[in-house]
Formats: structure tokens, C-alpha cells, sequence
């Protein structure tokens, strides 16, 4: 126990579940402070633990305003107290504190760029660390006291370094390959952050901490739920049910639509042959696919995912899909994602839809939610990724 006080910050969708869960089980006569930034609508009744509620997935001047008042709080540690970092998935927005020369305004356009691109989110972090002076490590490296950072993880492999931007991680990335990230998505970045980097390739800003360094000898990064965890949870429960489960792995990765292939042609492998398994069997996977916004339309990874399905699967029967993000929310949408059945295309055509067309626009949000077939769940105060499911019956 640390003789002086304890310290709890955090950021993420989960940032209000885990607070509450420290509250509930600290000791009463104990003292606690703290600050946590949630995303708006995922706050939750706290006692001791202060929660602020930001912009997700592009940051705003709410968690500017909270991230500056962490990082004081963090800095005024003794190495007598102790600090709690609790961290989840979309903490790289919410813990938004930018480096001296760039504005909020920066980071907002670099971030929408950024998330239309098909980037994946390691890369995105990549070039968000480099622009931060509290994640890639510098919140550890500010601190003098002992840490433990506890993490709900969302990105596939399930290092901290990438969930939230790691702020009590070491950074393995540099500088070059922020701008190297920024050049290969062709980002328009705002001149201020092009200038930054470019300073910090040339040595004029320090480098986030690395692997190796003697500062992460006070810190513990412990993970404490994951996507692959979810997906024994959903085999166990679908081996009650008479229905064996294939796990496919968490950490799938690539764009939606393509991915959507792959597994529709495994389906049919399946529903045809037999092979690898015999139906009932349901395919289930995590991990965090991409989707490259040329569209004009509405939608999120999950829902972009299941639309190419239902095209490539062309109403074969006996073949069912629910793909959603484990937070509840689909990218931006109000939805956790969808479900498609054999009837999904037809019920389409009935309406005058075209599932195609709609998936040229990236607008399955739209496309699904005329057919009613979206899932809304609201803020689940978690995050472990996505989550699919194709039943082969």
C-alpha cells in the first residue's frame, strides 16, 4: 500500500464501468480521488471518481479540458502515492492533450482524415502519439510515482501500447514513421502537425519513451479483458445450445467488404460440404476491419461487413449473420451493427434497395436500417472489439 494517497484517471468507452468497479471495491475508510473521461452518453453514477463525458471518435475541447487536468494531477504525484490508470478502447480521442504548437483544431482534422482513410488503428495511433504530450508513454514518464495501469483492450494483439495510445506504455513507433503513416494515406495534414513531426524527425522534440527504458520499472501494464475472451464466452454459450463453435481468432483485420468475402466463401463451404464442419456450427470472430470511405452514406465497420456479405452470399439459405462492436456503438452511428438472413436481399429488392448501390455509397446504416434489421443495444460501458457470428444451420 503507498503511504500517501492514490490517484485514479482514465480514458475510454469502459473509462465509467471501470471507475465504478475501483469504487465498489476499494475500502470505504480508504481515500480515492480521481478523473476519467468517457465518451458522450457512457457516464455512470460515481461517488469518489469524477467523470467527464468527451468527443468520440473525433476529440473536442471537453477532453482537452479534462486531459490538461489529469496530466496536473499525474505531475503533482509524489513517489509516496500511487497512480490507477484505467484504460480502454477510444482513449485516444478522449485522452486528447496536444503538444505545444498544435491546436484542438489540428488534431480534429487530422483525426477525420485519418479515420476516412482505411488506416488501421495501430497506425492511427502511430502519428496521434506523436502528437500527444500525455500518451506514447509521457503520462509514465511525467509521473514519479508507482503506476498500474489496468486495460480493457480493443485493438487486435492485445498490447497497450495500442489501446488508448498506451499512455503508461512504451512506444516502439518514432517521428519518421508518424509522417510516414501520413504520407502513405496521402493525409492533407494541417501545416502545424507537418511542421511538428518533421521538427521531431530532425531531433528537435524528444521522442516518446521506448521499450527498454528505466522509468517502466514503476509501471505495471496488466490487460484485464479481451476480444478473444468474449469469443470463449460466446462458444461456451453456443455449445448449450447444440451449435458447435468455430472460433476464427480476434485479431482479423483488413477492409470490411473484402474480409466479408473470406467468410461468406467459408460459409458456403460449410452449408455445401460439411467441411471443416459439420452444421449446426457458427463462425465467430473479433478483431477490428477497416473501411475506406469513398461514400457519401452513413455506417460503421460492422454494418459495411455484413452488407458485402449479404451480397456475396446471395440468399443462400440456412446461412445467418450478426456482426457488432462490443461498446455498442458502430463507428459513429447510434447502432451496435446488424444482422442479415437468407431473405435480407429480397426484402431488399422488394423495397426498391440495392444493396450494391448502398455499398458503393458506404451507406449500410441506411441500407439496413430501411429493412429494420439494425441492432441497438446503447453505450454496453465496455469495448473488446468486434464481435461476428455466422450460423450455418
Amino acid at each position: 500500500q503507498p503511504r500517501g494517497k492514490t490517484l485514479v484517471v482514465g480514458a475510454g468507452k469502459a473509462a465509467a464501468s471501470m471507475a465504478l468497479a475501483v469504487e465498489q471495491h476499494w475500502p470505504a475508510n480508504a481515500p480515492l480521488d480521481g478523473l476519467v473521461i468517457t465518451r458522450y452518453q457512457h457516464g455512470l453514477l460515481t461517488n469518489r471518481i469524477t467523470v467527464i463525458e468527451a468527443g468520440h471518435p473525433v476529440p473536442d475541447e471537453a477532453g482537452e479540458r479534462a486531459a490538461h487536468e489529469i496530466a496536473k494531477r499525474v505531475k503533482a504525484l509524489t513517489s509516496n502515492d500511487r497512480l490507477l490508470v484505467l484504460v480502454s478502447g477510444g482513449g485516444s480521442s478522449l485522452l486528447t492533450l496536444p503538444m505545444d504548437g498544435i491546436s484542438i483544431s489540428d488534431i480534429t482534422t487530422i483525426t477525420k482524415q485519418l479515420l476516412a482513410s482505411g488506416a488501421p488503428i495501430q497506425e492511427m495511433n502511430v502519428v496521434r502519439k506523436h502528437l500527444s504530450a500525455i500518451q506514447g508513454g509521457r503520462m509514465a514518464a511525467s509521473c514519479r510515482a508507482p503506476i498500474t495501469a489496468l486495460v480493457i483492450s480493443d485493438v487486435t494483439g492485445d498490447d497497450p501500447t495500442h489501446v488508448a495510445s498506451g499512455p503508461c506504455a512504451p512506444d516502439p513507433s518514432t517521428y519518421e514513421d508518424a509522417l510516414a503513416i501520413i504520407a502513405r494515406y496521402d493525409i492533407a495534414a494541417p501545416a502545424a502537425i507537418t511542421r511538428h513531426l518533421q521538427r521531431g524527425v530532425a531531433g528537435g522534440h524528444s521522442e516518446t519513451p521506448k521499450p527498454g527504458d528505466t522509468l517502466f520499472q514503476r509501471v505495471e501494464n496488466k490487460v484485464i479483458a479481451t476480444a478473444h475472451a468474449s469469443l470463449e464466452a460466446a462458444a461456451r454459450y453456443l455449445e448449450a445450445e447444440g451449435i458447435t463453435p468455430a472460433i476464427l481468432g480476434d485479431s482479423v483485420t483488413g477492409e470490411a467488404r473484402e474480409v466479408a468475402k473470406v467468410y461468406g466463401a467459408m460459409a458456403r463451404e460449410v452449408r455445401r460440404h460439411g467441411q471443416p464442419w459439420k452444421p449446426p456450427v457458427a463462425l465467430i470472430s473479433g478483431g477490428e476491419c477497416t473501411v475506406t470511405v469513398r461514400g457519401q452514406g452513413r455506417g460503421g465497420r460492422c454494418t459495411e461487413f455484413l452488407l458485402s456479405l449479404a451480397i456475396d452470399l446471395n440468399g443462400a439459405p440456412n446461412i445467418h449473420a450478426l456482426a457488432c462492436d462490443t461498446d455498442g456503438i458502430d463507428g459513429v452511428e447510434d447502432n451496435a451493427g446488424a444482422c442479415v438472413s437468407p431473405d435480407t436481399l429480397a426484402r431488399a429488392q422488394a423495397q426498391g434497395l440495392s444493396a450494391s448501390l448502398h455499398l458503393d455509397r458506404n451507406d449500410a446504416y441506411g441500407f439496413f436500417e430501411a429493412l429494420g434489421d439494425l441492432v441497438v443495444t446503447g453505450p454496453t460501458h465496455t469495448n473488446v472489439n468486434d464481435f461476428r457470428a455466422i450460423l450455418v444451420q
